[in-house]
């Protein structure tokens, strides 16, 4: 048996996280001590109104097996309305995700404030968790780059 096959499943995600509430909410989660996953790797962004849906597929097709976005909750973005236009975007890009077979689970979107560390540590903890249930992304496999 080789090392690789003893080695648990680590899923890799992808955390957006809007620069006024999400992120801080997980710089919050680091300086309380709240622990959550190594594995997940957090990208900030200005608003969550940001992330266009590629940026997403483009996740995938690099090698993620999980992708979340964070953002303020409603009412409360920095700019206004972007976690609005935020919601409808995921929303499609969910449905499209479904369509062509990409498991439910392996994306979230998630609201979590300055103030909500725990919160932002139970999410991961439990994303994580839900994506290592579904092992790894091979439904965008065929995606990725490949070197020959």
């Amino acid at each position: 048996m080789s090392i690789e096959a003893k080695e648990e499943f680590r899923p890799k995600i992808v955390a957006f996280c809007c620069n006024w509430c999400s992120y801080a909410g997980a710089d919050l989660a680091g300086s309380s001590r709240l622990a959550y996953p190594a594995d997940v790797k957090i990208i900030r962004v200005p608003c969550s109104c940001r992330v266009n849906p590629m940026f997403i597929l483009r996740a995938f097709e690099k090698g993620a097996d999980g992708v979340i976005l964070c953002g303020c909750h409603p009412g409360d973005c920095h700019y206004s309305t972007g976690n609005y236009y935020a919601r409808r975007r995921m929303t499609l890009l969910f449905s499209m995700l479904d369509y062509i077979g990409v498991e439910n689970g392996r994306t979230r979107v998630e609201w979590v404030s300055a103030a909500e560390g725990v919160k932002f540590s139970t999410t991961m903890n439990e994303f994580v968790e839900k994506v290592r249930s579904l092992g790894k992304n091979v439904r965008l496999e065929d995606l990725r780059c490949r070197n020959l």
